[in-house]
Order: structure tokens, then C-alpha cells, then sequence
């Protein structure tokens, strides 16, 4: 036996680092709802420690985690917390945290069901679970993948798979070059993870077709060009900005008629289609041909967790097909089929574990709970001189802004400074907006109280 091999087994039998990290992971929980949202210039500083050359030798085990805690922990975001507001990223429900240590542990990589029984079972179950929750074609699969960018990759490469198909080409013999053209229709608003996906599959960005959005940024139905069987047409379940939905009731139908493929990035505003009061945005989405959303938005799994659904099984498996003489398939599951990876986590055990400690009821009330954290927001920010509410607030998305951009500007600068809370800028309809995005379960009446204080705070400096 080598000499690091010793030591490794000798980590294992001790269990010394891993009681060492569980007692860092309370301390972190323990304090996570009540620090910083944004980590301190000092804690920034300290990350320099870093800067080191590869050791020659090997370093004591608990001193590399105690490295990592020591400097690692004041440096990360309170994305946990309840008054990260930022990006769409979600906390993370209590049960999913442990079901990843665990899942951590086993560290599965369900490919194949040989390669991981469990993690095979789990996807199939959550399969049926998220199929009948968004109330989808019972025919319709499912792949879990790292995140809404790669669920938008898989989806479009179905719908390319399926309309070259229809025109007797074969995309994974013949590639691109002289195949038939294949339309792409969507909006001015459609989010960026979409044109990357166009880009990546070779369809070409100066290939869309650019519908208008209204106020809302929601698309235009009767702007919509005119369909046939050789369109892609990409809808929004949540505008990134505003959180509006579009009508696709209306535009499924229509687009039905023709044989189009429709696809709808609902990377945060699927879930809505989980809570009755909001399932009204989501009418006519099971009339689409590919879902995309992800888990650790609006559900709160832990990173990372995507998932793209399809009501084309055969598209979706021919268009991520994988071979191999030394390929085990199974009578169960083969999670390779319905992913671009092989080499992937079992990332379905904390999402299984998420969906099966909730329930409906819990889904349900968790993501209602956010929409009234986004309402009340807009409600008590808009009795504030100075600050505009910009949107309708049909989901979790408040757009706020100033008198000014230049005061706007100042103003979300001098939030991220105060670490009260922390939420990122952007442009709505030419005039910079702060975008506020609520998607935490954590996020309580009293967070949102003090969010708006700083908000206030952070006015009356931009004054000085």
C-alpha cells in the first residue's frame, strides 16, 4: 500500500475531517439568516490566501478544511438567506441539504442503472411526479440536468432533431451543412440561455425572427409571423425581469395548427403551474412540445438542478443519443439517454427528497408565499418618495427604479454596499431598473421590511 494511500484510508476510518465539516456546516446555518448578505471588503481581501503555488508534498487533511472554512465561508453569498434578491437563485430547502451531504457520500452518477439503481429508481419516480404536477402529456420524459442553460440546449436540439427528421435528414449523420432551414421564432425578451443555445446548435442568432413584447415583456400574439412544421418557437414562463408570462393558451393553439415546435424557457415561472392561485399564467403550456425549468430556482433544491421535459421521447433521445460497445442498458432507466452528460451527479436524490417532503400543499404554499413577498415589496417600496414599482407583480419579479437612471444607478450601488440586502441592476425598455427577485423560502414579512429600509437608507446617502 502507497503512503497516500494510508493516509487517505486512515481520513475515512477517523472520521475526523468529515465531523470537522459538519460542525462548520451548523456553524455556517446558524448564522447564515443573520449576516451579511454580501461578503465584506476584509473577507474579499482574504481570499489572497489562495494565491499559492501547488504544495510539493501533501498537506494535513483537517488543515486544507480548516483553510477552506477559515477564508471560504466569510467569502461566500447568503444566497441561503432571506434577503438575497439578485439573481433568480433560490435558497435551499432544509431536507435538500441533507439529502445532497448524504447523496454526497454515495456519490452516484445514474447514466445507467447498473452504474446507480437508485439514482435510476429516483428519476423515474420524479419523472412521474413532475409530469403530473405541471399537469403535462402523460407520454412526456424527463432529464435532469445542471440548469435551465442546458435544459434549453436539450430542448432545442430535440425540436432541431424532430424537424429535420420530418424533411428526411438525419442531423446526426449529415450535420448542418446543406440540411433544410430551420426557422426560429421568439421574442425581443427572450432570456440570453436561449440565443446561447441557438448559437451552440448552429441555427444561427441572425436566423431568429424577433417578435415585440408589450409593457410587460410579455410577446405579442398577433405579432407573431406566420407558422409552419420548419418552426421553432420559443415562449417564456417568466420574464427574468418582470416575471410576466406569455398567453399560451392563445399561441399553442395557433401554433398546433401548424406543426410547430414549441418550446418555453420556464426556468423560475413553471412552478406556477404547481400553485393554484398562479396557475393561470401557465394555461394551454401542456400544448407545447419541451419544457425547461429548474429546480434550484423557485422549488429551492440546492445547486445545481435543471430539468428538461419533452413530449417527443424519440426526438429527445435521438438528439442526446449516446453508443458504445461497452454501454450496459438496462430494462430500467439509462439517465444518459435524456442528457448531453454521462459523467454526471445524482443531483435527483435532494430533488426527490425536496418534492416528496413537501408534498403539493407544501410546493403550493412555499411558492404562493413568495408572490406575497413580491407584492408586499412593491407595496411598501411605492409609499417611499423616490422609488417606482415598474411591473405588474403576477410572480416573484419586482423592477424598481429612481427619478433618474443616474440617482437609480447610485442608489442600487450604495444597497450593495449597506449588505442589507443585495439585488442587481438592468435595463427595462431603455431606463435602468433594480431588479428585485424574490425566490427564497426563507425570505419572511420582516426581511422584506428591512430590504425596503435599506432601500430607503440607501436613497437618502445617494442625496448627500
Amino acid at each position: 500500500m502507497s503512503e497516500i494511500q494510508n493516509k487517505m484510508f486512515q481520513e475515512i476510518r477517523s472520521k475526523e475531517i468529515f465531523n470537522q465539516v459538519q460542525q462548520y456546516s451548523y456553524e455556517y446555518l446558524n448564522s447564515i439568516f443573520n449576516r451579511n448578505v454580501y461578503p465584506s471588503e476584509e473577507a474579499l481581501d482574504n481570499l489572497s490566501v489562495f494565491n499559492e503555488e501547488l504544495p510539493e508534498n501533501s498537506t494535513k487533511a483537517t488543515k486544507v478544511i480548516e483553510q477552506l472554512n477559515t477564508y471560504g465561508n466569510p467569502a461566500t453569498t447568503a444566497t441561503l438567506g432571506g434577503r438575497y434578491f439578485g439573481f433568480v437563485a433560490g435558497s435551499a430547502v432544509p431536507v435538500g441539504l441533507a439529502a445532497k451531504n448524504l447523496g454526497t457520500y454515495w456519490d452516484q452518477a445514474p447514466a445507467m442503472n447498473v452504474l446507480s439503481p437508485i439514482g435510476s429508481k429516483l428519476e423515474s419516480v420524479v419523472e412521474k411526479w413532475l409530469v403530473n404536477l405541471f399537469n403535462l402529456p402523460k407520454k412526456t420524459s424527463a432529464g435532469f440536468v445542471s440548469g435551465t442553460s442546458t435544459a434549453n440546449l436539450c430542448g432545442l436540439a430535440a425540436a432541431r432533431y424532430r424537424i429535420l427528421e420530418r424533411n428526411n435528414w438525419n442531423i446526426n449523420e449529415k450535420g448542418l451543412r446543406n440540411s433544410p432551414k430551420i426557422r426560429i421564432v421568439t421574442s425581443k425578451q427572450a432570456h440570453s440561455t436561449v440565443l446561447k443555445a441557438v448559437g451552440i446548435l448552429g441555427l444561427g442568432k441572425e436566423n431568429i425572427e424577433w417578435v415585440d413584447v408589450d409593457k410587460q415583456g410579455r410577446i405579442i400574439p398577433e405579432e407573431i409571423p406566420e407558422l409552419d412544421a420548419n418552426t421553432i418557437l420559443v415562449l417564456q414562463a417568466g420574464n427574468v425581469n418582470s416575471g410576466a408570462f406569455d398567453n399560451f393558451e392563445i399561441i399553442c393553439e395557433k401554433a398546433k395548427k401548424a406543426n410547430t415546435w414549441v418550446h418555453i424557457d420556464g426556468a423560475f415561472g413553471l412552478w406556477a403551474e404547481a400553485v393554484n392561485e398562479l396557475k393561470y399564467l401557465t394555461k394551454g403550456l401542456e400544448n407545447a412540445s419541451s419544457w425547461a425549468v429548474d429546480g434550484h430556482k423557485t422549488l429551492n433544491t440546492p445547486y445545481d438542478c435543471g430539468i428538461i421535459l419533452c413530449a417527443d421521447q424519440e426526438a429527445m433521445t435521438s438528439a442526446l443519443h449516446m453508443s458504445g460497445s461497452y454501454i450496459v442498458e438496462s430494462s430500467e432507466r439509462d439517465g444518459m439517454f435524456y442528457t448531453p452528460e454521462m459523467s454526471r451527479r445524482a443531483r435527483i436524490i435532494e430533488l426527490w427528497s425536496i418534492m416528496k417532503y413537501l408534498g403539493k400543499k407544501g410546493i403550493d404554499e412555499m411558492i404562493l408565499t413568495m408572490n406575497q413577498r413580491a407584492k408586499q415589496f412593491a407595496n411598501e417600496i411605492e409609499k417611499i418618495t423616490g422609488f417606482y414599482v415598474e411591473n405588474e407583480i403576477v410572480f416573484n419579479q419586482v423592477i424598481v427604479r429612481c427619478d433618474s437612471d443616474k440617482i437609480t444607478e447610485n442608489v442600487l450601488l450604495n444597497i450593495q454596499q449597506l449588505r442589507e440586502c443585495w439585488l442587481g441592476g438592468s435595463i427595462w425598455f431603455e431606463k435602468k431598473v433594480m431588479r428585485v427577485s424574490i425566490c427564497s423560502w426563507a425570505t419572511t414579512e420582516s426581511d422584506i421590511t428591512k430590504a425596503v429600509k435599506s432601500f430607503e437608507k440607501a436613497l437618502e446617502i445617494s442625496k448627500k
